[in-house]
């Protein structure tokens, strides 16, 4: 069959999504069953694959749903511990410290707090710790899971302490002929032939993070420009341009440390570092009101009886009439402080807890006599145990009742099992989609399809196109690790084929798979889950997907200028465009903030 129509006939499950989740807004619950359909009767009609594979990979999926449900739930548990038990309203109180101002809570909240919690866990953890935080501060249920969407880009190539670019971007290249060649080739040591080696690594996760902190620069100011275009009183960027000072002093605070850790110690501490550190500059000087507008010019939500029906869910965040009313501040913060700690102490290897926990282990090979498995599935490394131990421990260290945690559990329930079914519809097909091979027609799996319809076209243009391919592999799996697994080796050959340095082709596919998790739809339905916003995931899809857009294509553009600047010079398509889109930024900013100043 023609490279293109196969192409065009693998992104039709994709489109089916696009044009009733995001384009007709149904809920994931009607529209990802559509979706499944599609990538069945693709996988039987035109790959030819067995009823046997795609009845196993339905399974893998099921199987997957009920890992995420087990986070969900761990998630929502926790904050409803913290919502009886009285710390909620002490942890409000606490940021209000801080900053009263809304914009500058969510800087704190998501691109800092949320790019630790990613660093050390990974996995949709953000979303599941900060999204439920800021709720229960008081933010729209829409706009907290917006803000924890979108900083899910620049932290996750270094998510779960490396694990992207250590297993994703090391799994798919390793063991490949032309790789261990060209590393041969390149001088670079610590290569064998089933192994890329650590060195290589470290240099492509360099090049990651030189992408990420060029590009991520602006995603803080992009949260809360968004935040307050789509939920504020006035709706417009504007407010949320007013903190630009303080927005790019919070993401350089990150970014450039960032890069440094990235450099010097490779894979593992970027995210977690550079958040740190992050914190320990932005907090002080919130509290000290450097950079931030004056009390004059606080920005706050709109009263809750003026907020849309579509902003709040299901889940509704309010202080418990038993919960205890003198609790310090210390003794509120000592869960989130309990999870950092578990988070951390069970991801390093060094420690020894991680192959003790990670030897409690489920699989299941060959499912149904075929080639899919479900892989090993460690229910004690699964960030939901942690969730639910921390829980378990704020019962005793906040003198809880039993009456008021066995509400907390009850509601947890409640809520998991409405996420139940868009999920159980959404990882199916997703397995469907990546399990494609081996059927009767011979032809690429579906992902891989696409992706070589897509370099076809693009020719030497490709690496403005890679990164889109990234974000595509993560929409569709939920991961930027299995993205960089699919993907990093065709990436690779891409770049060999136009004559360009490999590696930073598989730097912008591991960008891209990092950005792709702003759009993904199960971590959308996952995020929306944990507040209580299910039904409305194509609609937080809208209001995002500009941000992955401008992540995209910015990176890819970047990237173009650098692998062809030896041949092209540095002026070429690539800076060119570029530059046209720092520009534009800039100069509708400046227009934004020049029209609303007083005549």
């Amino acid at each position: 069959m023609n490279t293109i129509l196969l192409s065009l006939l693998s992104f039709l499950p994709i489109l089916v999504v696009a044009i009733f989740l995001v384009g007709l807004r149904w809920p994931a619950s009607r529209a990802m069953p559509l979706a499944y359909i599609t990538a069945v009767g693709l996988g039987l009609g035109i790959w030819k694959l067995s009823f046997n594979q795609v009845a196993a990979a339905s399974v893998k999926g099921i199987i997957v749903a009920a890992t995420l449900l087990y986070i969900i739930f761990g998630a929502i548990l926790l904050l409803n511990t913290l919502q009886q038990s009285g710390a909620l309203r002490v942890i409000r109180k606490s940021f209000t410290d801080i900053s009263p101002d809304r914009r500058v809570q969510v800087i704190i909240i998501a691109w800092l707090f949320g790019s630790f919690i990613e660093g050390s866990s990974g996995f949709g953890t953000p979303a599941a710790v900060a999204v439920p935080l800021m709720v229960g501060l008081g933010f729209p249920a829409m706009a907290a899971v917006v803000a924890g969407m979108i900083i899910q880009s620049t932290p996750v190539s270094f998510g779960a302490l490396g694990t992207p670019i250590l297993v994703g971007v090391n799994t798919g290249l390793s063991g490949d002929d032309s790789v261990y060649q060209y590393i041969q080739q390149a001088g670079i040591a610590g290569a064998t032939a089933e192994s890329v080696g650590r060195p290589l690594l470290t240099m492509i996760a360099t090049k990651v993070a030189i992408l990420h902190a060029a590009v991520g620069t602006l995603i803080p100011l992009f949260v809360v420009a968004l935040m307050t275009r789509f939920f504020g009183v006035r709706r417009s960027f504007v407010d949320g341009l007013r903190i630009w000072k303080f927005a790019l002093f919070a993401a350089f605070s990150m970014t450039i440390p960032y890069v440094i850790v990235a450099h010097l110690l490779g894979p593992e501490f970027p995210s977690l570092i550079g958040a740190l550190i992050g914190l320990a500059v932005v907090v002080p000087a919130a509290k000290a009101g450097w950079l931030i507008p004056t009390k004059d010019d606080t920005w706050e939500f709109p009263d809750k009886q003026q907020w849309e029906p579509e902003w709040t869910g299901v889940v509704d965040i309010k202080d418990s009439p038993e919960g205890n009313k003198s609790m310090s501040m210390f003794s509120a913060w000592i869960p989130y402080f309990l999870i950092a700690v578990l988070l951390i102490i069970t991801r390093i290897p060094e420690l020894g807890v991680k192959s003790l926990i990670q030897s409690v282990s489920l699989s299941w090979s060959n499912i149904f006599n075929s080639s899919v498995g479900t892989g090993a599935i460690q229910p004690l490394y699964l960030p939901g145990t942690i969730f639910i131990v921390v829980s378990l421990a704020t019962l005793f260290l906040h003198r809880m009742s039993i009456a008021s945690y066995g509400r907390a559990v009850k509601g947890s329930c409640h809520t998991m099992l409405k996420a139940s079914l868009p999920l159980l519809f959404t990882v199916p097909m997703v397995q469907v989609f990546l399990n494609s091979h081996d059927g009767l027609a011979g032809f690429a799996k579906m992902p891989n399809a696409l992706a070589e319809g897509v370099a076809a076209m693009a020719g030497s243009a490709w690496p403005i196109f890679a990164p889109f391919i990234g974000g595509f592999g993560a929409f569709v799996a939920g991961s930027n690790t299995v993205s960089n697994m699919t993907f990093s080796l065709f990436q690779f050959g891409v770049g060999q084929r136009i004559g360009v340095d490999p590696t930073w082709i598989v730097a912008l596919q591991a960008v891209g798979g990092a950005a792709g998790n702003i759009i993904c739809v199960h971590n959308v339905v996952a995020a929306s889950a944990v507040v209580g916003l299910l039904g409305k995931e194509g609609l937080i899809i809208r209001k995002t997907l500009p941000a992955f857009l401008y992540y995209a294509l910015l990176s890819g553009c970047i990237g173009y200028a650098i692998v062809w600047s030896a041949t092209l010079g540095w002026l070429n398509i690539g800076s060119a465009v570029a530059t046209a889109i720092v520009l534009s930024l800039v100069t509708f900013a400046c227009k934004q903030l020049r029209q609303d100043r007083p005549a």
